[in-house]
């Protein structure tokens, strides 16, 4: 069975589906997960504590590395105090999901 990607084609950009785990001992990307409730999203974790929006600063830099943008085209949409986050990723989705994939990949 085929994953379908945690991303979409958004106004301006991507929007991407990701569930984080603060405080897990390094920053990175753990690929592709299916909730409960059948969405998909990038399973994501950082060192960062979840208090005064520190993971969320370290999940935007780590997405916006992983995305091939500056940390300012990345933003939390919804889910700031959530483990299922939605983030906008501005500019070129098409290189944007290219260059996830890539870091997917590794």
């Amino acid at each position: 069975m085929d994953v379908p990607p945690p991303w979409r084609p958004g106004p301006g950009g991507l929007v991407l589906h990701v569930r984080l785990t603060p405080k897990g001992g390094r920053d990175g990307l753990d690929g592709v997960e299916i909730l409960g409730d059948g969405r998909a999203v990038l399973k994501a974790r950082v060192r960062a504590v979840p208090e005064d929006g520190k993971a969320n600063d370290a999940l935007i830099k780590l997405i916006a590395k992983a995305a091939g943008v500056a940390n300012s085209a990345v933003t939390v949409s919804a889910g700031h105090a959530s483990r299922v986050k939605t983030l906008a990723i501005a500019g070129d989705a098409e290189k944007a999901v290219a260059a996830l994939a890539v870091a997917l990949a590794k």
